[in-house]
């Protein structure tokens, strides 16, 4: 029985690595360059609530782009406690780019906290501006930005004629647990959404990332706005589907012009993070559930543990499959200029999520939900 086991996870690690839309690569990654026409107009959507630590730096990198077109800034304050509004009209603002919007309540409990506030700066927006020329750029209020992102991020998709372009911000990776977990956090994205798949308009797979996404105005006017994704508790992806199947052409990729200053300074830091929509991405399903547990165990764990104690082509299996790990990973950690050494940990990595996905699960059964700024969201709370 080893054998077998040893051997299906060993012909699972040499499917993922050959037919699997080449997920461990650390690319595709959006280099700089310098625009040589006027591009169209940018409108940036920030939606925010109690960032005080965080959006002075990123609204100033914001402020500060270098971009050939008309851009502006609206940022939602959706209600913030610790003075983040004040600290955002507080910053200097010469050319009147920032808008700074005082969040209104929600109308009804389809709606999420952020979302509802990412609606009232894209209303603002096309209040000002009716027309459906340039584009929408959606960014979190904790991602400091390189003065050339806008302007590179926009040359991508008027040359590649895409309607949203998306990039997974640099993450922090400084305290022990942040090297340990994090890197592993973007491979497994990867891993679940292969980018190449992403990309190609044949394939049914859709991701985004949600610290950065430049949408066309038409495209979100064609899928009917931000309320068409009123009730998903994974808003970046919703969204790319919704695009990728109203005909529209995404791309998702790493970025080397924008990074993320929220620090995960303790491995329950990234718990939560994990905690938070797991088990909303297994569709709240128990068996699901189960399936996701025994896999990783077949796929992570159990080849390290025949490696270690099992005998004979049950030992031998096992290491190739550990081996085939450990390879893919390593594109990851040189992306976060981490030792390769640090694909030791992938099977404790994988246990930690594995563990974190349950606790996702737990979590709603409980009635806690997806939470965001302090709220809870549960599947019923966005039933319509």
């Amino acid at each position: 029985m080893l054998v077998y086991l040893a051997g299906l996870s060993a012909l699972i690690w040499a499917a993922l690595l050959g037919f699997h839309g080449r997920f461990w690569q650390a690319g595709p990654i959006l280099r700089p360059g310098r625009a040589h026409r006027t591009l169209p107009p940018v409108s940036v959507v920030v939606p925010a609530r109690d960032e005080a630590e965080s959006i002075s730096i990123c609204l100033s990198s914001l402020l500060g782009q270098d971009y050939a077109g008309q851009y502006r800034i609206v940022l939602t304050d959706d209600r913030s406690t610790d003075g983040t509004g004040d600290l955002a009209r507080a910053l200097p603002d010469p050319q009147g780019k920032l808008t700074v919007l005082d969040g209104q309540h929600r109308p009804d409990e389809a709606w999420s906290g952020k979302l509802w506030a990412v609606e009232q700066g894209v209303t603002r927006v096309r209040s000002e501006q009716p027309e459906d020329d340039g584009y929408i750029l959606l960014t979190d209020a904790d991602i400091e930005h390189d003065p050339a992102h806008i302007s590179t991020l926009v040359e991508k998709a008027e040359r590649e004629g895409l309607d949203m372009v998306s990039e997974m911000v640099e993450l922090n990776c400084v305290s022990p647990a942040e090297k340990a977990l994090v890197p592993a956090f973007v491979f497994f994205f990867a891993l679940l959404y292969p980018f190449a798949r992403v990309a190609d308009p044949k394939s049914r797979t859709a991701a985004a990332a949600g610290g950065t996404i430049l949408i066309r105005r038409s495209a979100l006017t064609r899928i009917g706005g931000i309320a068409a994704l009123r009730g998903a508790l994974i808003d970046d992806c919703t969204l790319a589907a919704h695009v990728k199947r109203s005909g529209g052409r995404i791309y998702l990729g790493h970025s080397c012009l924008a990074r993320s200053i929220r620090p995960y300074p303790h491995p329950r830091d990234i718990w939560r993070m994990i905690a938070r929509t797991a088990y909303v991405q297994l569709h709240y399903s128990p068996l699901i559930l189960a399936g996701t547990v025994l896999g990783m165990v077949l796929v992570w764990i159990l080849p390290v543990f025949l490696t270690l104690f099992g005998k004979g082509q049950a030992r031998k299996l096992a290491a190739l499959a550990w081996a085939a790990s450990m390879a893919s990973y390593m594109p990851t950690l040189r992306r976060f200029r981490m030792s390769p050494f640090w694909a030791l940990l992938l099977p404790i990595v994988a246990t930690f999520y594995t563990a974190a996905t349950v606790g996702s699960a737990v979590d709603h059964h409980r009635g806690r939900g997806v939470r965001w700024k302090n709220r809870a969201y549960t599947e019923a709370t966005h039933a319509g």
